[in-house]
């Protein structure tokens, strides 16, 4: 499975946990099924409960049609409480529940919209006061809650996201992106914070928050991931060598190396003379990644910039690859004729690899020179 999907999966999961009151560690059994596969089951499982909920909550339901809006959020924060209100307002028609909304607490409406049947949002969203939806977004991130804004920002109007966006932390933003359930929006949403807000939340990815940066990379449309990967790379040496080092402890090769590939070549020497890359054990790791995922078009124009210890290891590491790994290697690269790239570290190699590698089948192939 493509590590870009993993880290969704990732996302997926942390989300269906979160559904399930559970800890995602409880489902790491999920970690190798696709993301959409995960999202499905998240979707199936919200509907499973929230459909089976006890007639009692329809009997609530019905019974707040018969009293104004105001006496029905009364009662609601006097004798339902959060999560009890929220299952009512998804067994209301979303205009109530929206009138109801009006006449809370922001508060305890950002306590209570963790709760709320996520089939219900987009309704209940396009009836509520665009000041209201601010309050409340900026009342979710206070609390931490990126996991519920994820569920709601992609239902929110572009003049909301304007408003909403300067009033909460970079990190925050980062992490509402990585667990959006609309990512058709996230490019939209980038759009909005222009430039300098999104080098500003790129930057706060060094803290701990790489991974969901990758992720959002990957659901960009891609010309905001050519955006995303320039100004990544213009950020200060350290942290880049947080990513760097981030990647290689976790294996996210396959989610950087497509981003290297759209880099300028200015950028993408800066890249190769950080400290991270020029460590062999580093280096060494990306070349199982790049075998699984045949990315060896954005791979190999990275390698001829890396210092020389860091080439040799690269070249090392391709060396001990099976004959069926390697013979795949030089098909895929004739494909690509990247041979200018491949000879190269062909070179570092000791003799014995070298004769191995030329007696391949695909040497014998007429189409591979």
């Amino acid at each position: 499975m493509d590590t870009r999907d993993r880290l969704r999966t990732r996302a997926e999961t942390d989300k269906l946990a979160a559904l399930l009151d559970m800890a995602p560690e409880e489902l790491g059994f999920l970690a190798t099924l696709p993301a959409d596969d995960v999202r499905t089951l998240r979707e199936q499982a919200a509907a499973s409960l929230f459909d089976g909920a006890p007639d009692m909550l329809d009997r609530i339901a019905r019974a707040t049609k018969l009293v104004p809006a105001a006496v029905a959020a009364a009662i609601s924060q006097k004798a339902l409480g959060p999560r009890l209100a929220a299952a009512v307002a998804g067994r209301l028609e979303p205009a109530r529940a929206a009138d109801i909304i009006d006449k809370l607490p922001v508060a305890f409406t950002a306590a209570s919209c963790a709760h709320l049947d996520p089939r219900r949002i987009a309704g209940i969203v396009d009836r509520l006061d665009e000041h209201l939806l601010v309050r409340i977004s900026v009342a979710l991130a206070e609390r931490g809650d990126h996991l519920t804004m994820g569920r709601f920002v992609g239902h929110l109007r572009d003049s909301a996201l304007t408003r909403i966006l300067p009033q909460v932390a970079d990190a925050v933003v980062l992490r509402t992106g990585y667990a959006m359930d609309q990512p058709q929006r996230l490019g939209r949403v980038i759009e909005l914070m222009g430039e300098e807000r999104l080098a500003r939340v790129i930057a706060s990815a060094a803290d701990g928050l790489w991974p969901q940066a990758l992720a959002i990379a990957g659901m960009a449309p891609p010309e905001q991931r050519a955006r995303i990967a320039t100004l990544t790379a213009r950020q200060p040496a350290a942290r880049l060598d947080t990513l760097v080092r981030t990647v290689a402890e976790q294996n996210l090769w396959e989610s950087l190396l497509p981003l290297v590939a759209l880099l300028s070549d200015e950028d993408r020497r800066a890249l190769a003379q950080l400290p991270s890359l020029g460590d062999p054990e580093t280096v060494t790791g990306i070349v199982p990644a790049v075998v699984a995922t045949a990315l060896w078009a954005d791979f190999l124009p990275l390698v001829e910039l890396l210092p020389g210890p860091s080439r040799q290891a690269i070249a090392n590491a391709a060396a001990t690859l099976t004959d069926t790994e390697l013979d795949a290697l030089a098909r895929e690269v004739d494909k690509q004729n990247l041979w200018d790239l491949v000879l190269p570290l062909v070179e570092l190699m000791d003799d014995p690899s070298k004769e191995r590698i030329f007696a391949l089948p695909s040497f014998q192939d007429q189409d591979v020179v």
